[in-house]
C-alpha cells in the first residue's frame, strides 16, 4: 500500500445495547485445592448507569475482551457481547 495514500473511511450505523462499567469484581477461584490455574474466573459488572443491576460475565468474556472500568460493555443485534473503551464508543455512538 501506498504511504501517501489514506485509508478509506467508513461510518458506523448500527445500534448496539451498551453500559457504562462502573466497577469490575473479579471472581474468586471456585477451586478451593489451588489447583486450577485459569486465567480468570469470570467477574461480575457493575453499570454506571442507574437502574440495572450488576451482571456476571463469564472467563472467556475477560480473557478475550480485557474489559476497564470506564470503558462500555457493548452486546450486538445478533447477541455479541464486546467492550469498547469509552472515547471510541462515545465518539461513534449516540443514546437513542
Amino acid at each position: 500500500m501506498p504511504e501517501s495514500q489514506e485509508l478509506p473511511k467508513y461510518r458506523s450505523h448500527k445500534e448496539v445495547h451498551a453500559l457504562k462499567i462502573a466497577h469490575i469484581e473479579h471472581l474468586p477461584n471456585p477451586d478451593k485445592s489451588g489447583q486450577s490455574a485459569a486465567a480468570s474466573y469470570g467477574a461480575i459488572i457493575t453499570p454506571e448507569e442507574d437502574g440495572y443491576a450488576p451482571f456476571e460475565v463469564s472467563p472467556e468474556y475477560m480473557m478475550k475482551h480485557r474489559p476497564q472500568v470506564g470503558g462500555y460493555y457493548v452486546v450486538y443485534p445478533d447477541g455479541y457481547k464486546s467492550w469498547s473503551p469509552a472515547e471510541a464508543f462515545e465518539s461513534g455512538y449516540t443514546r437513542i
